[in-house]
């Protein structure tokens, strides 16, 4: 997944001074953004308001787009570091390239991801032969310092452990629910849950104190903590719960995304996250110049070029505004 904004904002994310410590509800309204040839995004993260939760710094959610009759996902070739995407999937197909030679196509509930490491590059599209809807989303996770320099690879996992209750099926996508593990690599504390909920479910679903917690609509109605959250909107929750009221209003999709709140400042830009000006520089310089991300074999079209870099130089302004 790409940021396609031809004028990314940089943002510098992270520190614990900055985390909300007790429990809120506070909304958080997307930004539509093009994503390729012919798909509108619904950007969570970074928000105005707020720019991480736990280790996830990027959210868009997209869809259901009727594509039927038309191509789907087109993101070409480009460039990641310093992170991890994830890719998930309520409906439809996404056909993974990279530049370590994987060749993969993801479908609904299973997970795609992609740790970059120092250097990766990418590309992904719906296949030629596809589903008529596709609907799904794709987040980020920042690598903490210590591991921000491992080799990228890419996992795909078909089979994810499940946690149900009345009313709820819950597929975990990243770290552990309720003694479920997802087999997806992690390199920090944090989760991520797909929450399938029957119109009528009223539940309360376990959460770790020391986590700071979102909840994003994927579909239907919801409502968590007794606020209704409609598709395309994300809801912050602070920290300090231990449980988390759900109550669904219609047949609803949700996503659950926490972890411990990130100790270090990031720097965000484009699509690559470093510590400081010099590194995204470099970074820019690195694939404008066919160097170090190395080349996707396959795609039918030229690699994204960098936008240019701000004026100035990149600094600090914290988790949020």
């Amino acid at each position: 997944m790409s940021n396609l904004d031809l004028h990314p904002v940089p943002s510098v994310c992270g520190g614990r001074a900055d985390v909300t410590a007790e429990p809120v509800r506070e909304l958080l309204e997307p930004k539509r953004v093009r994503l390729g040839e012919s798909s509108e995004v619904r950007r969570l993260l970074p928000n105005l308001g707020r720019r991480m939760v736990g280790a996830w710094v990027f959210v868009d959610h997209y869809g259901p787009d009727d594509i039927a009759d038309e191509p789907g996902m087109r993101v070409a070739p480009h460039p990641h570091m310093g992170l991890q995407t994830v890719s998930w999937l309520h409906e439809g197909e996404v056909l993974h390239r990279d530049s370590v030679g994987s060749l993969q196509t993801v479908r609904p509930r299973e997970l795609g991801l992609m740790t970059s490491g120092r250097a990766i590059s990418h590309s992904e599209e719906t296949p030629r032969e596809h589903a008529r809807f596709l609907h799904g989303a794709q987040l980020w996770v920042a690598l903490p310092d210590a591991h921000r320099h491992v080799d990228p690879h890419f996992e795909h996992h078909a089979e994810l452990p499940t946690v149900t209750a009345p009313g709820l099926t819950s597929t975990v996508i990243l770290g552990s629910l309720d003694g479920a593990v997802s087999p997806g690599t992690t390199y920090g504390p944090l989760v991520g849950v797909d929450l399938t909920l029957r119109q009528g479910a009223e539940l309360r679903l376990p959460l770790e104190p020391d986590f700071e917690y979102a909840v994003l609509s994927m579909s239907g109605e919801a409502h968590v903590d007794g606020v209704p959250v409609l598709p395309g909107s994300m809801l912050y929750l602070g920290c300090g719960r231990r449980e988390l009221p759900l109550r669904a209003t219609s047949d609803a999709g949700l996503m659950l995304l926490g972890g411990e709140p990130f100790d270090e400042k990031i720097v965000m830009f484009w699509n690559f996250i470093g510590r400081d000006h010099e590194e995204i520089a470099r970074a820019r310089e690195d694939w404008t110049t066919g160097s170090r991300f190395g080349t996707v074999h396959g795609y039918d079209g030229a690699p994204i070029p960098a936008p240019p870099l701000p004026p100035g130089t990149l600094k600090p302004r914290g988790r949020t505004r």
